[in-house]
């Protein structure tokens, strides 16, 4: 057994390079300021203390450098993931309660087993249930329900809501209790982060507002004034502490720990395999990252850290920077630890306000408006999912949400599954080509006598009753001068049961009306299922060939050799008599 595949670590480790630990240090730095603010913003996101976003910072990065192949990745909170956390967990608890932090403790520690789980019996593949306009539609939402839950925070009023329209209803309802000063401080905080993203990524713009927002508070002293501030951060790392095992409350949070697993995962791989293609010293391997995040979220838990994942923006720097290793995020969680450390009193004058626009424009890369734009144009179908998915989640809930796209999705799957592309071919002039004669009306050549079929999809149980029809219809179209049916299988890639018995049923079928059947271009794995069912000595071998065009020209030859004897046959007729 190859150790080092498990615990990749041990290859890149020993091979470390010296030139590499400027890089490291210097983006393991650069991301680790980044980390500060970020955790203290996405603890708030999650309904948790701030000190549980530095936790979540520190310890599962490290964990994830230990056992991630992605040399870049930069493992943390997650705003999409800690929304899940509070939305979720508050339906067990009020949020800010001992219960509630207990709750998404403990949900951690579920997601890591799940994600160890899904990777060690190689599921990653289950993640791709999550199509690309349930994934759009999903995120959308969520970017809008994370952007608004933040109005609490600009506005300096509470909202205990998670749903845009209940969010909505509610800053309606207080707006006359905003505070104008806290206002002024979230939109000038706004304007400053957008105006460091258009100029420079590699400046740590989030740093930048924490840090003039701390002072102008701390002078002017506007916390007097209703201006809220995070106030106490507890100093020290985290202590080791045992989540509590509930067997209702595994069961309870069970829903929200394979909805956050998935999510979770399909944010890392994503960001991850982005990245890697810029490099090609490493390949990311999906079912060891699932173990290398379920192994940074249950290392963590016993740490009092909630659900992380990768960060798109923190990995972006982190790349940007020039890290080369892991030890890059060895670095950031140092970083961070020292925060906690020693300068945790630092955070006490920030304003929330500052939080909450730092969250804002960070979420605001999360909508996504070009897939909407692109499947207007050429799928309609599944701009309906995506527009379903997202109006589920932002009115109904994140879990539902999801459900109902995977649900529409493989509802979308099974209907074109059973009623898949066939189409009737034609010859195009002076070649041996052929081609669907509605896309060429008109251009191809067609026979009274020969009627030509491709399926573009396996046969199997859902769609053999369609082919039938189909191909009846076609036959009654031809009218009584078809006497040849001509199955071209090139586009079959598998047949099931079913599938046999439908084709002895239509060879004998067609047998019956004087109509020979021919088919073309078989693909292995079924000539394979067709010969031990018995059905190709129904077929028979001299009826299959590797081309249209073969199966014409034995039909024309046959008809030639017919036409010859039947003139042999009446001269001698003539002869005798």
């Amino acid at each position: 057994m190859n150790i080092k595949k498990f615990i990749p670590i041990l290859d890149w480790l020993p091979n470390y390079k010296r030139e590499f630990f400027k890089n490291d240090l210097g983006a393991g730095l650069a991301v680790g300021i980044m980390l500060i603010p970020q955790g203290i913003a996405y603890a708030m996101i999650a309904g948790l203390p701030p000190i549980y976003g530095l936790y979540t910072a520190m310890i599962p990065q490290i964990v994830y450098a230990i056992f991630g192949t992605s040399r870049q990745l930069s493992v943390g909170p997650a705003a999409m993931d800690s929304l899940i956390v509070a939305s979720g967990v508050a339906t067990l608890a009020e949020i800010g309660t001992e219960h509630f932090i207990e709750f998404a403790i403990l949900l951690a520690f579920m997601v890591g087993v799940l994600q160890i789980l899904f990777g060690f019996f190689k599921l990653g593949f289950l993640v791709n249930f999550l199509s690309r306009p349930v994934i759009s539609g999903f995120t959308s939402a969520a970017a809008l329900i994370i952007a608004l839950s933040q109005l609490k925070h600009l506005l300096g009023f509470n909202i205990q809501q998670h749903k845009i329209h209940s969010i909505l209803f509610e800053v309606f309802k207080h707006l006359k209790e905003t505070n104008l000063i806290t206002l002024v401080i979230g939109l000038i905080s706004i304007l400053i982060l957008i105006f460091f993203k258009w100029y420079s990524k590699k400046i740590p713009a989030a740093l930048i507002v924490v840090v003039l927002g701390i002072l102008v508070v701390k002078i002017f002293n506007l916390e007097q004034i209703g201006v809220k501030i995070v106030g106490e951060i507890p100093e020290g790392l985290p202590n080791f502490i045992v989540p509590k095992f509930e067997k209702k409350t595994l069961i309870d949070l069970f829903p929200i720990a394979l909805t956050l697993s998935f999510i979770a995962f399909l944010e890392a791989m994503s960001i991850a395999k982005a990245v890697e293609l810029k490099h090609n010293d490493y390949k990311v391997i999906p079912n060891q990252e699932l173990i290398a995040l379920g192994m940074g979220n249950i290392v963590g838990s016993f740490f009092q850290t909630y659900p992380a994942t990768g960060g798109f923006s923190r990995t972006a720097v982190n790349d940007q920077t020039g890290a080369k290793t892991p030890l890059a995020a060895i670095i950031s969680g140092i970083v961070v630890g020292l925060t906690l450390l020693f300068f945790t009193r630092v955070f006490y004058y920030l304003p929330e306000a500052v939080l909450g626009a730092i969250i804002v424009v960070a979420v605001f890369g999360l909508l996504d408006f070009t897939v909407p734009k692109q499947l207007l144009k050429y799928s309609k179908r599944e701009l309906v999912i995506l527009n379903i998915t997202l109006l589920v989640t932002a009115t109904v809930g994140i879990k539902e949400g999801i459900f109902i796209g995977v649900v529409l999705s493989l509802g979308m799957l099974i209907y074109t599954s059973a009623k898949p592309h066939i189409a009737i071919l034609g010859r195009i002039p002076d070649t041996h080509f052929y081609r669907n004669i509605k896309r060429f009306e008109g251009l191809l050549i067609t026979s009274e006598e020969i009627l030509i079929v491709r399926f573009d999809a396996q046969l199997f149980f859902a769609n053999v009753q369609y082919f039938k029809d189909k191909l009846e219809d076609s036959v009654k179209k031809k009218g009584g001068k078809l006497k040849l049916l001509i199955i071209d299988g090139e586009s079959i890639n598998s047949i099931d049961s079913s599938g046999v018995y439908m084709l002895s049923d239509v060879i004998a079928k067609y047998k019956s009306m004087n109509i020979d059947i021919a088919f073309t271009g078989m693909k292995g794995p079924v000539r394979d299922v067709l010969e031990k069912s018995s059905t190709m000595k129904k077929i028979s071998y001299q009826n299959c060939f590797l081309s249209i065009q073969e199966a014409v020209d034995a039909y024309e030859e046959g008809e030639k050799n017919k036409e010859a004897g039947k003139k042999y046959f009446d001269y001698i007729k003539q002869t005798n008599s």
